[in-house]
């Protein structure tokens, strides 16, 4: 592989996969700021290491000239999910979008391989502008559940220690595993509204919460020390154990207090 000058050639996939990153998380936030639930949970990304690539090359039989053109999976994003019914939510934001093409798609959820992992990839074509001009890479994004990811996280640590072929009394723990993961996954659906409640209902108290603390810092720097004492010793009542509506009280009263004191 020596005809390949690694640093340069590996430019376009950190490229991609930044920009990849910070499109699904502005997806997120989006979401968010619109105080919407978000099937996008969180996003990371990687580029394969050196070593892994000259590794994959090898054992596929690729030639240096054909590398980026058949390994699909030199860079990549990995969208995580809270619930198995937001994969769908995000694979079909990905195929409506227009600054991508998908090439194929690999339907581990409903195909589970026989290890027992479970995912979702699309394989993209990605366009990035460089300074000799665009190219286009081939990127893959994988959308999975946060426990098909623990699991998936520990199938691949064993297939490294043991260089792809695990132990068959390892393998057959791993796919019970596997199962009790799948089975996390469907009870949390069972009670999706409740979950989702709940974390709106603390999305909402520490917006509240927030909002107190820096009205109470405001009113301490403008010299009402007593009043700020009194709203600092309430929110300390109320911060594990008030009401929403009791928040929201203290919150208006720290507002009134700044505009008296204007």
């Amino acid at each position: 592989m020596a005809t390949i000058e690694w640093k340069s050639f590996l430019i376009p996939y950190e490229q991609a996969v930044d920009e990849l990153k910070v499109k699904f998380k502005s997806i997120r936030k989006e979401y968010r700021k619109r105080n919407e639930y978000s099937p996008i949970e969180f996003v990371t990304g990687r580029v394969k290491e050196i070593s892994s690539i000259l590794e994959k090359a090898n054992k596929f039989n690729i030639p240096d000239e054909r590398i980026m053109f058949e390994m699909e999976d030199i860079c990549g994003i990995r969208i995580m999910c809270q619930f198995v019914d937001d994969v769908t939510k995000v694979v079909n934001i990905i195929r409506a979008r227009k600054d991508m093409k998908i090439m194929y798609e690999k339907d581990y959820v409903t195909n589970v391989k026989v290890s027992g992992y479970r995912s979702y990839h699309i394989i993209i074509k990605y366009p990035v502008s460089m300074a000799e001009g665009e190219r286009e890479i081939i990127a893959e994004v994988q959308i999975r559940t946060l426990a098909m990811n623990f699991w998936a996280t520990i199938e691949h640590s064993l297939n490294y220690k043991y260089k792809h072929d695990i132990p068959d009394g390892i393998k057959a723990k791993l796919k019970i595993a596997a199962d009790a993961a799948f089975q996390l996954d469907e009870h949390m659906l069972e009670i999706k509204d409740e979950i989702k409640d709940a974390q709106k209902l603390f999305e909402v108290k520490s917006s509240i919460v927030s909002n107190i603390i820096k009205n109470i810092f405001t009113i301490t720097s403008m010299g009402k020390l007593s009043e700020a004492a009194i709203y600092k010793n309430k929110l300390n009542q109320l911060i594990n154990k008030g009401e929403v509506f009791e928040l929201n009280n203290l919150l208006r009263n720290t507002e009134k207090t700044l505009d008296i004191n204007k």
